[in-house]
């Protein structure tokens, strides 16, 4: 059946893999594995491999049951001990070690930190990670600041992590990306893209979004808590002598580019620019869009996952609310509408694949329609986020913006 949606027939196609472990590996996750790509980032495929052996041999197809996660932490867990009794003889293989070990904690714990063994596994990924990490170079420090301007509802701290570069300085402040994670990505996660801000004397402060872990204050049934969360955030970046607050970037990943398009325009005036990379922001948790979200690219079923993020108590019930909570175009709430009431927004790229399943493109076009001029750049015959070229897009772009930054 021919559609309106850019998408055409993958709009209403079964992508094939849902509700089989079996079938996920094999059409879509196997090759990602073996590259080292999302999500086996820092892993390794021999690690991975046998696990979904024996997930496939067991019939275990709920990425949500305590079996899918029980049946990484052997694996997991030897990977950390080995990793411990490195650290005394070779710390280049302890860091390999650690970083492999914190790749399957994060298969683990996905797609979503909903049960309490994945709250269990998280707490046990972040502190492999914040292990690791001390032996690297220039090491990840876990910040916990006070939520200032919280309301009814939010939590009372903040949990960051910070990477800076050795030369940032209160004489020579650094610039700042401030890294938004997504849905199924969190703090813990984003080792790569750390390490490409280092080498460009940029300092990573990476927060996560309303809903998805147990760690982010901000109240998740409320629309406009992000902007609190941020300006708490943005403040205590300008209180860091060696930061440079004057050139700050944010950038949303995925579910968080929601928050980085909400951001570039409730605080416009305290960013150098914004990057919506993958994003959503109307359609995305529209009626007709997510009838038919089970079927496209994503691992898992979306489903459970939205409405535990969002504090919805059915998938049906969120259909029906959710745009009208949360649409930044037409959300009903005063305030939410950030993007439909023509707000001016700092520079804002957009970037993703045309054919992305999960947040449709038609989003990204849409920014056009309202407030500023947007910049964009979209990838033809990719899935979501636009991988594997997307950063090749947003790298130059944050490089010329933190250039020209006053």
């Amino acid at each position: 059946m021919p559609t309106n949606w850019i998408l055409g027939d993958l709009f209403t196609k079964d992508y094939g893999h849902r509700g089989s472990i079996a079938r996920l590996w094999e059409l879509r996750w196997m090759f990602p594995c073996r590259r080292g790509v999302y999500p086996f980032h820092d892993g390794q495929y021999s690690d991975f491999a046998p696990i979904f052996e024996k997930l496939i041999a067991s019939n275990t197809n709920d990425p949500y049951s305590d079996a899918y996660t029980s049946a990484f932490l052997p694996t997991a867990d030897l990977l950390l001990a080995q990793a411990t009794e490195a650290e005394t003889n070779d710390r280049e293989m302890a860091i390999k070690l650690y970083k492999r070990a914190n790749a399957v904690y994060r298969l683990a714990r996905f797609p979503y930190i909903g049960t309490p063994l994945k709250k269990n596994v998280y707490e046990t990924q972040k502190a492999v990670y914040l292990r690791g990490a001390k032996l690297w170079d220039v090491p990840v420090t876990d910040v916990v600041i006070p939520f200032t301007d919280r309301a009814e509802g939010d939590g009372k701290e903040i949990p960051l992590y910070l990477r800076v570069p050795p030369s940032a300085s209160k004489e020579n402040p650094c610039p700042v990306v401030l890294l938004i994670t997504g849905l199924d990505g969190h703090r813990p996660d984003n080792t790569e893209r750390t390490e490409e801000h280092l080498a460009r004397g940029w300092a990573t402060v990476i927060c996560d979004i309303p809903g998805t872990t147990v760690d982010c204050p901000a109240s998740k049934t409320d629309p406009l808590s992000p902007d609190r969360l941020f300006t708490t955030i943005l403040a205590w970046i300008s209180s860091q002598p060696h930061l440079n607050a004057r050139k700050v970037i944010a950038w949303g990943l995925s579910a968080g580019g929601y928050y980085a398009i909400r951001l570039a325009h409730t605080h416009s005036s305290q960013l150098a620019g914004s990057v919506g990379h993958g994003a959503g922001v109307h359609h995305y948790i529209g009626r007709e869009w997510l009838n038919e979200i089970g079927k496209h690219e994503y691992p898992f079923g979306l489903e459970q996952a939205y409405c535990q993020k969002y504090g919805y108590r059915d998938f049906e019930e969120m259909k029906d609310k959710c745009q009208k909570q949360f649409s930044l175009v037409d959300g009903e709430g005063e305030g939410v509408a950030v993007v439909g009431a023509g707000m001016k927004s700092c520079r804002l790229l957009l970037v993703n694949g045309m054919l992305d399943g999960c947040m449709p493109v038609e989003d990204s076009m849409l920014l056009m329609e309202y407030g500023s001029p947007k910049e964009a750049r979209f990838i033809q015959g990719r899935a979501h986020m636009g991988y594997p070229e997307a950063n090749s897009v947003v790298y130059p772009w944050m490089e010329q913006v933190m250039e020209t930054a006053v």
